[in-house]
């Protein structure tokens, strides 16, 4: 990933990947500043269309399998996020609190010439930030990526109710494997705030004003170059609330809708291709409901998005949906209530590729 051994002494600021992105300028947000820190040219997250791939994510190198090049060494303790720190430090109340986070691809193999409206959202997982190793679904019909190479990120936004607002983005590189569709994506477009919303007094949805098809990742809360204006007291989250689902984003490509009206309270529902979206997980739309698909999860071995290598091995089998991932990471809940260590929370991601 980029800026993989970036150390508080790179920058004049801690810029390391675990630190978050606030009112930054855009060199300092895009990319974390991190685009003069490439990965190696080997590094790239292979994501096999229809399956699932997993992920690292941490509050701190050391509390994963790539600890080696972390100055304070191993820390590891299973699936959890952030050793030796309380609840709040994960910026949640709790399990329910969650707010989701997301991986986005840009269909450019050089850093350089990828804009912010490149970025398509394509997996999202609800229950994210709760376990260190977090699934991703990967959508059965994305297209290969030219040269055998895509740019990608995660991004996340945390709940507000647990330590001040803040953006986090890792990129990497990336590639789709298992490809059978030649299918484009979709132009990404702005997402909305659309479902109900008391937290913020808005009892009902408005799905009519929702963004059906591609969209792009939140850019919100820097200095510049923000595509959302929410307030701090009310972030926006990749979940239900923008028409993130759970899981792959199986309505992204440029035949998933015969039609998309432009969003407002009253325009009338988007239009599915019903050819292409039978049996797969979509978004509410005017002609179909919403049903859940299985993928088949993938063994995953050897270091991704590092610079190095490890020989950490964890293989996945079995069918995975996103009920089951919550359910899964729900039973760490009780552990974490528990834990009354201090420490500072800062968040990086890291993976594996299949070979």
């Amino acid at each position: 990933m980029w800026g993989f051994n970036v150390t508080e002494q790179s920058f004049p600021y801690d810029n390391r990947p675990v630190s978050p992105l606030t009112n930054y300028t855009f060199d300092e947000w895009w990319f974390h500043g991190h685009l003069d820190f490439p990965p190696h040219a080997s590094d790239v997250l292979q994501l096999p269309v229809n399956q699932s791939i997993t992920t690292e994510i941490a509050c701190d190198k050391g509390a994963t399998s790539f600890f080696a090049s972390n100055p304070g060494g191993d820390i590891q303790d299973g699936d959890n996020v952030c050793p030796g720190s309380p609840i709040a430090e994960f910026h949640t109340t709790g399990f329910d609190d969650l707010k989701g986070c997301a991986l986005a691809i840009a269909y450019k193999s050089n850093v350089s010439e990828v804009t912010p409206e490149d970025f398509t959202v394509f997996s999202v997982n609800q229950t994210c930030v709760w376990t260190r190793f977090t699934d991703f679904q990967i959508p059965e019909r994305m297209p290969a990526c030219p040269d055998g190479l895509c740019t990608c990120a995660w991004f996340w936004i945390h709940s507000p109710d647990s330590g001040g607002e803040q953006n986090y983005m890792t990129g990497f590189q990336c590639n789709i494997t298992g490809a059978t569709s030649d299918v484009p994506l979709a132009k990404p477009q702005v997402p909305r705030r659309c479902r109900a919303d008391p937290d913020n007094g808005k009892q009902l949805a408005s799905l009519s004003n929702c963004t059906y098809g591609a969209k792009q990742p939140f850019y919100w809360l820097q200095a510049e170059n923000n595509t959302m204006f929410e307030g701090s007291h009310a972030p926006p989250f990749y979940n239900d609330l923008y028409n993130f689902i759970d899981g792959a984003q199986n309505d992204i490509f440029e035949d998933s809708y015969i039609s998309i009206p432009a969003p407002s309270p009253v325009a009338a529902l988007p239009f599915l291709n019903q050819t292409v979206a039978a049996g797969v997980n979509l978004p509410f739309a005017g002609n179909v409901t919403t049903t859940r698909s299985e993928s088949n999860t993938t063994e995953l071995n050897d270091a991704c998005l590092t610079v190095g290598s490890s020989n950490t091995k964890r293989s996945i089998t079995g069918t995975h949906e996103g009920w089951k991932r919550s359910r899964i990471a729900a039973h760490l809940h009780q552990r974490r209530e528990r834990e009354n260590a201090s420490g500072g929370l800062a968040w990086a991601l890291f993976g594996w590729k299949k070979m």
